[in-house]
């Protein structure tokens, strides 16, 4: 296993994941409900295979320190994380939207 290419992956499924998650949220403020489930589910499915690679990281590692720690592996995490909050975020920005759109229709 190449552990850079490894980590590397990690970073651009989380940026990917990230990216979706926002992109949901411009669709929701904008109404297209429909185009925002879409990218959520992008979204998910590329925090899905971050977390494989994250999960597979963890296990070679065997919490006894057996892969180097360094700036990118960090990096990496910090991404993943940061993804897994604003797709939260998103979730319920895009249901307060949704909530919004059904009000003003109704008024």
């Amino acid at each position: 296993m190449d552990l850079e290419q490894t980590i590397i992956e990690l970073l651009v499924h989380a940026g990917s994941a990230r990216s979706h998650a926002l992109m949901a949220l411009q669709h929701a403020r904008n109404g297209n409900f429909q185009a925002a489930q879409t990218m959520m589910d992008e979204s998910q499915q590329a925090i899905k295979e971050a977390h494989t690679i994250q999960t597979t990281l963890i296990g070679l590692d065997e919490g006894c320190g057996k892969l180097p720690v360094n700036l990118i592996t960090i990096h990496a995490q910090d991404h993943l994380m940061n993804a897994m909050v604003i797709q939260d975020l998103a979730s319920d920005m895009i249901e307060l939207y949704h909530r919004m759109s059904l009000q003003e229709k109704n008024i």
